[in-house]
């Protein structure tokens, strides 16, 4: 499978979830870049507005109102957008929501409405831009999570939705070789990042609910997409100490198991009370890139070095190493 994905200023990018945080970010960078952008999500008047002003800053975007969740939706979006701008380059799964509270406290309904969402979203988006891509070759980007590889007590649903995600994504991209299918299939996985994600959510736990630390800022996710809509990438992690975080579960899971708990003081803030709206089943308050009161680091070392070859072949060996040297540690104990 010979693809060579196109540079920015010759794409068209339709991205999902487009009205707020890594959707609304990247958005707004890949038009400034040159991309032609059709936004997508539940909030046409949000979208409108962004609409027309990248349009007044020189951009080239439409919007088109669908809900992941539905894949005539999705179909509908990618219709207007072969219709205003010719062809799909890129498809961008950028759209999520969240629940905050224990797995046993959590609603049946609102779990099915994140489901729905977050995996049936990125499904319904996956499936139609194959079939816009398979012939002249693009791009299919989904955001998953670092928690598509960890647990994340108290915020149980969204990992268990975010695992459903990494295994379509990758199993995917198996076929789509397999099949010889000229599109690039990548997985992005965030640490915690500083959107209205937590603004958002659904909340069970008191208190207002808090982004999981430490917190990046979503022009680093933005950047991954961009750089993966121009270079084939397998997956990408974004934020060093979010990617140390799954290594730790990865080879000390009974450790996980155990300070577990501690974690779930982090995720509110007891001081203020809970948001009473969510939108699990309608947008709320769209049009804000950002949480309304954390601020997230603007650098991610592992995430930069990690778009050029020889730095994640480096990155990937000390990797291993700690690996290899865990379980040599582990196995002397156990002699």
């Amino acid at each position: 499978m010979n693809l060579k994905l196109k540079p920015l200023p010759d794409q068209v990018m339709l991205i999902t979830g487009a009205s707020s945080g890594i959707g609304l970010v990247t958005a707004r960078m890949a038009a400034s870049r040159g991309a032609r952008v059709m936004l997508v999500a539940r909030d046409g008047e949000t979208l409108a507005g962004v609409a027309r002003e990248i349009e007044a800053s020189g951009g080239s975007a439409d919007f088109a109102i669908g809900d992941v969740g539905d894949l005539r939706d999705m179909q509908r979006a990618a219709t207007k957008t072969v219709e205003r701008f010719g062809r799909i380059d890129t498809w961008v799964n950028a759209a999520g929501v969240a629940i905050y509270g224990k797995l046993l406290d959590t609603p049946m309904d609102e779990h099915e409405k994140l489901l729905r969402t977050n995996y049936f979203g990125a499904v319904h988006g996956c499936l139609t831009a194959v079939e816009h891509l398979q012939r002249e070759g693009g791009a299919i980007i989904t955001v998953g999570s670092i928690v598509s590889d960890i647990p994340s007590p108290g915020m149980g649903a969204y990992a268990a939705s975010k695992h459903a995600v990494k295994g379509y994504v990758d199993s995917l991209r198996i076929e789509i070789i397999a099949d010889r299918l000229p599109v690039a299939v990548t997985l992005i996985k965030p640490a915690g990042i500083d959107t209205p994600i937590a603004d958002h959510a659904a909340n069970h736990l008191g208190g207002a609910a808090l982004l999981p630390p430490p917190v990046y800022a979503p022009e680093l996710v933005a950047e991954a997409i961009l750089d993966a809509a121009q270079h084939r990438r397998r997956d990408v992690t974004v934020g060093g100490m979010g990617r140390l975080q799954v290594l730790g579960a990865l080879h000390f899971p009974t450790l996980l198991d155990r300070l577990g708990p501690l974690l779930l003081p982090w995720l509110r803030d007891p001081t203020r009370a809970a948001s009473q709206h969510d939108n699990l089943a309608a947008p709320v308050n769209g049009g804000h890139e950002r949480s309304a009161d954390q601020h997230g680091r603007r650098v991610s070392v592992y995430e930069t070095v990690g778009r050029h070859r020889f730095a994640t072949a480096t990155v990937t060996g000390a990797a291993l190493g700690l690996a290899a040297l865990t379980w040599l540690r582990q196995r002397s104990a156990d002699q």
